[in-house]
């Protein structure tokens, strides 16, 4: 959504302009991974991505997202999440080639110099804060499908400390580690199995 003309069709193309013309140390995008939750269909999956990129990206920033629903590498069961790659760059009206667009803003000739970037440097704590203020948003429009759509189901942006649960946060251990751990107990299994 929302693409300059040059890669209406092609959000790739988009992306690749911006891995060519984005400063050295400028950041080409940036992205958001996102859990779904299990009980909803995959239309209402799409449904509430939709609906959470109109709030947090709306219609100025150059955006795609896709939804994958990988197997749970432990129990096996659904892994539904979306990946949200957006833009900095804030989209003003002007027609702008790609080496143009990523080239930094010019605010008394803004034809003349790129689109400007919406996200500007914060402090640690600023930046702490827009995280957790989107978590919550996000938390919130999750609860809302889910009633929405007849589920009891609830979940919270705040952490187990916050919530007053005294437990230690289960880790992610990832593919490759539960490929090792599943290796592991096949081979005690096994030795098990032939004592």
């Amino acid at each position: 959504i929302n693409m300059p003309s040059w890669a209406e069709h092609s959000p790739t193309e988009f992306f690749r302009q911006a891995d060519l013309n984005e400063r050295k140390n400028g950041s080409s995008y940036r992205e958001y991974e996102i859990a779904l939750p299990r009980e909803l269909t995959p239309e209402q999956r799409i449904e509430f991505v939709r609906e959470f990129v109109q709030q947090e990206i709306g219609t100025d920033h150059p955006c795609t997202w896709a939804i994958h629903n990988p197997k749970a590498s432990i129990e096996g069961g659904d892994q539904p999440h979306a990946h949200i790659m957006f833009s900095d760059r804030k989209l003003d009206g002007i027609e702008r080639n790609p080496e143009l667009f990523f080239k930094r803003a010019n605010s008394k000739a803004p034809e003349k110099g790129g689109c400007a970037k919406a996200n500007t440097a914060a402090s640690k704590a600023e930046r702490k804060e827009k995280l957790v203020g989107l978590r919550e948003r996000f938390a919130s429009l999750q609860n809302a499908h889910l009633a929405k759509h007849g589920h009891a189901d609830r979940v919270t942006h705040r952490s187990l400390d916050a919530q007053g649960i005294v437990r230690q946060p289960e880790r992610h251990l990832g593919p490759v580690a539960v490929r090792e751990q599943n290796t592991q107990l096949d081979v005690r299994l096994n030795r098990a199995a032939h004592q």
